[in-house]
């Protein structure tokens, strides 16, 4: 978590204050300045700190929840360590998927535009987050985001999390499902190094294995390691250089994609229910 790293609210999160998607986000960013000294801090204050910014963004991700739900967009929420080949993947991706759906991408990195610029060539629409000195995405800068890309009714919304295979782990942003990203090059303790990361997420994908014939590295440990931490957790070895493997990821998404939109009906009533509710409340208080 950010009160145990010390990763702090820069300010720079990069972008506007419009509330035109659809839900509010306020202004409570969900990483306190406060948390950025937490090393400072008695530990019990530490900890409500820390309680309050995890509160923070749990709000907003119920509300980027909804608002994905009552679209029927299936949102991936990308998580790795840096130099995973996260971008090169969903270049691919997006190149295989955009003339048969909509697909968006959110990226997120601390400085520079670059992985936004190569999916906006791969041609799908994209929106970078400069996270500043944070180590991951909040909820908060995601709902924002959303403000800067088209309508995704039915489509598929990729978020590329900031390289950190830690605090990504904690914070939900609304997405469907947390995919962790793994490459033959790592080494096949990742998952048992970093066993938050690996029970949080619900598929893995083992890049780069058309590199296998090149490293040392044993697949069957990777697979093992991540069972271990996480037995539910699904697998798919993929190269985002060559496409090996790449049919099995774009099926997993379109089967995400479809429960997503068949869910879409069920939200809308229950949106419907509750402005009812609300109505009915309102009447009764000019009634009375």
């Amino acid at each position: 978590m950010c009160g145990i790293c010390g990763c702090g609210d820069t300010g720079e999160h990069h972008h506007e204050h419009e509330h035109d998607h659809g839900h509010d986000h306020g202004h409570d960013h969900g990483h306190a300045a406060e948390h950025a000294h937490a090393a400072g801090l008695a530990p019990a204050r530490m900890v409500r700190v820390e309680q309050d910014i995890m509160a923070a963004n749990q709000r907003h991700a119920d509300a980027n929840r909804t608002y994905f739900a009552e679209r029927g967009i299936f949102v991936v929420n990308l998580v790795s360590s840096p130099g995973s080949g996260k971008t090169s993947l969903l270049v691919r991706t997006v190149a295989a998927l955009k003339a048969e759906m909509p697909v968006a991408v959110i990226e997120g990195d601390q400085q520079t535009e670059f992985d936004a610029e190569r999916i906006r060539a791969a041609g799908a629409p994209a929106w970078q987050i400069n996270t500043g000195k944070a180590c991951h995405l909040d909820a908060h800068m995601v709902g924002h985001a959303l403000e800067h890309l088209p309508a995704l009714e039915g489509g598929i919304l990729f978020i590329e999390n900031v390289g950190n295979l830690v605090c990504p782990a904690g914070f939900d942003l609304g997405e469907a499902h947390k995919v962790v990203i793994l490459s033959v090059t790592e080494g096949e303790d990742k998952p048992l190094k970093y066993p938050h990361m690996f029970h949080a997420a619900d598929l893995m994908l083992v890049n780069k294995i058309d590199l296998l014939p090149h490293v040392a590295c044993d697949m069957e440990l990777i697979l093992a390691g991540a069972l271990r931490v996480n037995p539910a957790i699904g697998s798919v070895a993929v190269s985002a250089a060559t496409g090996e493997g790449f049919g099995a990821w774009l099926d997993w998404l379109r089967q995400g994609r479809e429960r997503a939109r068949r869910a879409q009906h069920g939200a809308m009533q229950a949106r419907r229910e509750a402005l009812r509710r609300e109505l009915a409340s309102i009447d009764a208080t000019l009634a009375g």
